[in-house]
């Protein structure tokens, strides 16, 4: 893709982080680089911590600026089932250094994962949402209908109220977020949001999709992607109560919205992005809106053709309000940027509230996956993503990129 090129991270570099993952590397002591003057850092080394790998990594920043990075600890491979927990860890710096890995939510030999943090504004507690099901479950299995409730996928929710340092346990409340006949359900992944304009303001909104089991009397079998369908969770107590927003329930396999991100645009309206999982409309990514705080989208899932680098992934959106003219802001988002491979991460810009993007950074040629974004502070905005040497999965990074790189010039 065209746009300004930062360097690599090197392999040597990550290797060099790896060795002293255990020690020097995770010092939160505030001195790393200059205070505040690295350009990325590692949180992530697969194989170090006691998990073969790391995925599916999430960053809020807190109420006292403190950076909360969760991923998933994938403790026998890559695979997305089996024993996996949510774990984290803090920065005090910018991103620079981090703490001790922690872990938030223990699978205890099942599958605990797609993190979706976010900070409820009123209170400053974090809260986190995930979704999970029994070690032995595959997706495969959730698809066709060939689990029972029990060990299928459930939805929790933790808070913290001290800068996420502990996490209450998690809490079941699939009852209030599943609707009959859903099959897969998966949180986000990456940050939620807290709405700020308007009469929705304070509410949470944490993107997730779903599958739905075909009519009696299909030949499908549910594995088919037509069935994959986004959906919204609605709190307005602050992560207390939990209720289904939008549902995105046409499966006719045009688009088929499933890993959702979300940002909130200065005019209070809701940009909703999707990865296209295999749907017949061209690219692979799709969006739409809701004028509603997130109750209901004023259209279907449409393609978002200046998003057609993007491969079948997740990807990240963030508002930033305060660097680009009303009534848009500028909004960024974060993928990879082959349109065939999970390589190149990279991050777009829109001025325009999402209707259009432009390429502006290209972060790494490496192969790279799932990403998170998130302001650090008034000058620089951070990507969390998932990348390596061979594999997209042998470390999760964590990128400063300057916001002047990425602030339209002044006419």
């Amino acid at each position: 893709m065209r746009g300004r090129r930062w360097g690599d991270v090197s392999l040597a570099v990550v290797l060099l982080v790896a060795a002293g993952a255990a020690d020097a590397a995770t010092r939160q002591d505030g001195r790393a680089a200059g205070r505040f003057g690295c350009e990325s850092s590692v949180p992530y080394v697969s194989g170090a911590g006691g998990y073969a790998v790391y995925r599916v990594p999430a960053v809020v920043r807190t109420r006292a600026g403190t950076l909360l990075a969760f991923a998933e600890g994938r403790v026998h491979g890559a695979g997305d089932s089996g024993a996996v927990d949510i774990v984290l860890r803090r920065s005090t710096d910018g991103g620079c250094s981090w703490g001790p890995l922690r872990v938030v939510t223990a699978g205890h030999g099942d599958t605990r994962g797609n993190p979706a943090p976010v900070v409820d504004p009123h209170s400053g507690d974090v809260v986190l949402m995930s979704t999970g099901n029994a070690g032995a479950v595959t997706e495969s299995m959730v698809l066709r209908g060939r689990v029972d409730a029990a060990r299928g996928r459930r939805v929790f929710v933790q808070r913290s109220a001290d800068d996420g340092r502990g996490f209450s346990a998690p809490r079941d409340i699939t009852s209030s977020v599943r609707r009959d006949g859903w099959r897969w359900y998966a949180t986000g992944p990456g940050h939620a949001i807290a709405l700020t304009h308007g009469r929705y303001a304070g509410r949470l909104v944490v993107p997730a999709n779903h599958s739905a089991a075909p009519p009696p009397g299909s030949a499908d079998t549910g594995r088919e992607p037509r069935w994959y369908g986004a959906h919204a969770l609605l709190s307005d107590d602050g992560g207390h109560s939990w209720r289904v927003g939008y549902v995105d329930a046409e499966y006719e396999g045009a688009v088929d919205a499933n890993e959702s991100t979300a940002a909130e645009l200065p005019d209070g309206v809701i940009l909703f992005s999707a990865r296209d999982q295999h749907g017949t409309a061209p690219g692979n990514r799709a969006d739409s809106r809701s004028g509603d705080g997130g109750g209901t989208l004023d259209r279907r899932y449409a393609p978002q053709p200046s998003l057609d680098a993007v491969p079948i992934v997740q990807g990240s959106l963030l508002t930033v309000e305060d660097v680009a003219p009303r009534p848009h802001g500028l909004l960024l988002f974060s993928a990879p940027s082959v349109p065939t491979a999970r390589a190149s991460a990279a991050l777009w810009t829109s001025t325009d509230g999402g209707h259009t993007f432009a390429p502006a950074v290209t972060l790494s040629r490496r192969p790279a996956a799932y990403s998170d974004l998130v302001r650090v502070d008034a000058r620089t905005i951070g990507v969390l993503y998932e990348t390596g040497a061979r594999t997209p999965y042998e470390t999760v990074v964590f990128r400063r990129v300057p916001l002047a790189a990425l602030t339209p010039a002044a006419p």
